[in-house]
């Protein structure tokens, strides 16, 4: 059975030109060369300066090569030992990884500066990334049982008051299953669009729309569902700007964007949609800002991982799978754009940058062809 991984261990401290590991003596060089050519020049001078001695001091010459060979070759052993044990440690992480537990660490060696410290701490960093994603998609997995818990538990107790008399198919009992039907739909298209990222495959059905029509229609059921938080949505939108893309798939950003926007804002607050052409790069640049909240600096990029869900400000909503923002990165990426945080004194301001001419790619003509 595969073992889930423990909380994270610290990593290894990075090399600093003070700091030498114990287990390696040589390991203050940079290159894995001049460690081994330290090893031989070592060993060979204190070879020769033992025969040397003991020459001197009337040893036989039967006697006193052996032992210096001996001793050679110990101080060679002793020095080369700093060499290996990293790598085994490393062969031991590897497969402890194979069966399922990302919490090991080569701790030997990954402070030094040579190579074989660079490949620990390269180990290191990726057994971390693949901690983290093992991690995320436990959490990811009893987030979407939870979430599919939800609405199925609700629309069964619903359906068996229906079928056993106890209310009536009014419109308002019609309303609120048709209510989770659709929370399950999003839920199941929030799946499949995961396995698409996975598959790494996606058409686009390229067409020229007009932005303000196209904001105005994502915007639509985004102000339905938030109409018991009284938030208010500005726009800024230049009337006869126009641009080419796949509409569904960017109105999968648009709205994982701006209902992230929505969620992380209290309510009664503020949510502005600026869109605008950069005569620079050509590309259409939207700026969704939510005022009051902000993101820090380190966590703008973790954000957009897979399953990663953002800690929302007092008063907002929270929960959610974790995969809106990566979505919306991913929908933007398919059309050559990049979804980012930038820095906003106003609040939490979220950056689309798309080309407002598509540019058909390799994967795009593949895609048309499948």
């Amino acid at each position: 059975m595969r073992r889930h991984p423990r909380l994270p261990t610290r990593l290894s401290p990075r090399p600093s030109s003070q700091h030498i590991d114990s287990d390696r003596p040589i390991g203050f060089f940079s290159s894995l060369k001049m460690e081994l050519g330290a090893i031989i020049v070592i060993s060979t001078t204190i070879a020769f300066i033992m025969a040397w001695f003991l020459l001197k001091v009337g040893w036989s010459g039967w006697i006193a090569m052996p032992l210096t060979l001996a001793v050679s070759l110990g101080i060679a052993y002793v020095f080369s030992r700093g060499l290996t044990v990293p790598l085994r440690q490393m062969r031991d992480a590897a497969e402890a990884m194979a069966d399922g537990d990302y919490s090991v660490r080569v701790r030997t060696g990954a402070t030094s500066n040579d190579e074989v410290g660079q490949l620990a701490r390269s180990f290191n960093d990726m057994a971390e990334e693949l901690q983290h994603a093992d991690q995320m998609r436990a959490d990811m997995v009893a987030n979407v049982s939870h979430e599919l818990r939800t609405p199925v538990s609700a629309l069964q107790a619903m359906l068996e008051n229906l079928a056993d008399g106890v209310v009536d198919p009014t419109p308002a009992t019609l309303d609120s299953i048709l209510n989770q039907t659709h929370r399950l739909s999003d839920l199941i298209a929030f799946l499949l669009d995961l396995s698409r990222m996975e598959a790494g495959a996606a058409s686009l059905e390229i067409e020229r729309f007009n932005m303000a029509d196209f904001i105005d229609d994502t915007i639509e059921p985004l102000e339905i569902a938030d109409s018991g938080h009284a938030h208010i949505i500005k726009r800024q939108i230049p009337d006869d700007l126009t641009m080419e893309g796949d509409q569904d798939r960017l109105r999968q950003l648009f709205t994982n964007i701006i209902a992230n926007a929505l969620k992380h804002s209290p309510d009664g607050s503020t949510v502005l949609i600026t869109v605008r052409e950069d005569d620079s790069t050509g590309n259409i640049v939207t700026n969704v800002v939510n005022y009051g909240s902000q993101i820090p600096v380190e966590a703008r990029s973790d954000i957009f991982r897979r399953f990663v869900k953002g800690r929302g400000a007092p008063g907002t909503e929270s929960g959610g799978t974790g995969l809106g923002l990566s979505i919306a990165r991913w929908a933007a990426q398919l059309h050559g754009g990049t979804v980012r945080v930038v820095d906003d004194p106003r609040g939490a301001d979220f950056e689309i940058s798309l080309p407002r001419l598509h540019t058909s790619t390799g994967r795009d003509r593949d895609d048309e062809v499948d």
